[in-house]
């Protein structure tokens, strides 16, 4: 097991590669190309280095014709790199135009996303390394707005869905001894949103109907589908999101492991929070300090904790900004990617307190080989926290290597 800076523990860590802005393969393959071997040559330069690869739907499309996989896989060898994780979540483009709440389509009612997660499992199998597991992080099933709690048929195709992609990775498992495996990514406004909702689809959807259906595909027992279903459907835990959600990090763990689901990813990100204090002129100061982090990009929700402990969600920042004034908000916590070494940014503050909570939990016991990196939005950060990329990322490294060590 490879592992970093003589921790003695066996993580592979790895950024995204979707914080480099392209469309379609030959973009993306030049991105490669420009930024990685640099970056190994900083941060790795005796040792191999991991990549967390994000690609469209074209992008598979295009990797998969011809000699294109090949000749990815000679680059990888050549510069000391591997692939260990994909990022499968948005299907279409992902810079430079309004994403908001289309990152979700198609959600997995589609068979558009099934053929899209199905090409990422090719390229991974023929990517991945001999002796390592891969992973791949996808949707929360859907956005939650589109999909009502009664509707039973959406619920039972999401289950289908996921076992059908569970029977391709038991394949790839049997005949190439390679464990992969997808990971549900909650998200906020996510048809999975936290840990409840995530046990309660297993629970209620994914091991009873999912593993009826891979029962009969395989003609296995419906213990035997249940195990392949946990380990093969397992959820990518992004600190961020899970901050957001107002969750600490044990009792999600907890909760997952009442049901056995395993966590195959740690996504290492932090939300940007706002804690509110009673005077309206400083409040004016922090929506001053707040708009510019209200983009036209992405989607950045915001969960309100209120002073008596409950709570308010906004769809997004530009629609919790006029009430900032609300007086019972104690604190905002908004779906905005910031450094993950950022601690505070004037009177804003992040939820880097989540992060290193999880992880402490990894360091005393490894639950997830996989950490990746996700500050994504260095393209729409305000000006004040833009710097070079390249020693944005080192830093970011040096930050996560130093709290292992």
């Amino acid at each position: 097991m490879y592992k970093y800076g003589g921790t003695g523990y066996p993580f592979h860590l790895t950024y995204c590669t979707n914080i480099h802005p392209g469309n379609g393969w030959s973009e993306v393959y030049a991105n490669l190309l420009h930024y990685v071997p640099a970056l190994k040559a900083r941060l790795a330069p005796h040792s191999d280095f991991g990549l967390g690869l994000r690609l469209s739907a074209t992008e598979t499309h295009e990797l998969l014709q011809g000699e294109h996989l090949p000749q990815f896989h000679s680059f990888l060898a050549q510069h000391g790199l591997y692939v260990f994780t994909l990022n499968g979540f948005p299907y279409g483009a992902f810079h430079n135009a309004p994403v908001k709440a289309a990152v979700h389509t198609p959600d997995w009612r589609s068979e558009e996303r099934v053929a899209y997660t199905l090409r990422l499992i090719d390229i991974l199998a023929f990517l991945l390394p001999a002796g390592l597991e891969g992973s791949i992080s996808t949707s929360p099933l859907s956005y939650k707005p589109w999909i009502a709690e009664q509707d039973t048929a959406s619920w039972r195709l999401f289950a289908q869905q996921l076992a059908c992609v569970a029977a391709r990775l038991v394949h790839i498992k049997q005949q190439q001894a390679k464990l992969l495996y997808l990971a549900l990514e909650p998200e906020p406004d996510g048809l999975l949103e936290n840990s409840a909702e995530v046990v309660r689809f297993y629970t209620d959807w994914l091991l009873p109907y999912g593993g009826r259906w891979l029962a009969e595909a395989l003609a296995i027992s419906q213990e035997a589908a249940r195990d392949y279903l946990l380990e093969h459907i397992r959820v990518c835990l992004d600190t961020c999101h899970m901050a957001v959600a107002y969750e600490e990090p044990e009792e999600v763990l907890q909760n997952f492991a009442r049901v056995g689901i395993k966590v195959g990813k740690v996504q290492l990100s932090s939300a940007l929070k706002v804690v509110f204090p009673p005077d309206k002129a400083t409040r004016a100061q922090l929506a001053h300090l707040l708009a510019p982090f209200a983009e036209s990009i992405y989607l950045h929700q915001v969960g309100q904790l209120n002073c008596d402990g409950s709570f308010v969600r906004y769809a997004d920042l530009l629609d919790a900004l006029p009430h900032i004034e609300d007086s019972q908000a104690a604190q905002w916590r908004i779906h905005f990617h910031v450094p993950i070494f950022m601690e505070r940014f004037f009177m804003l503050q992040s939820t880097q307190e989540t992060l290193l909570a999880t992880l402490k939990l990894l360091q005393q016991k490894p639950f997830c080989q996989h950490l990746e990196i996700e500050t994504y939005t260095w393209s729409v950060l305000p000006a004040a926290l833009k710097k070079d990329l390249e020693d944005s990322l080192a830093r970011e490294y040096a930050w996560v290597l130093e709290y292992l060590r």
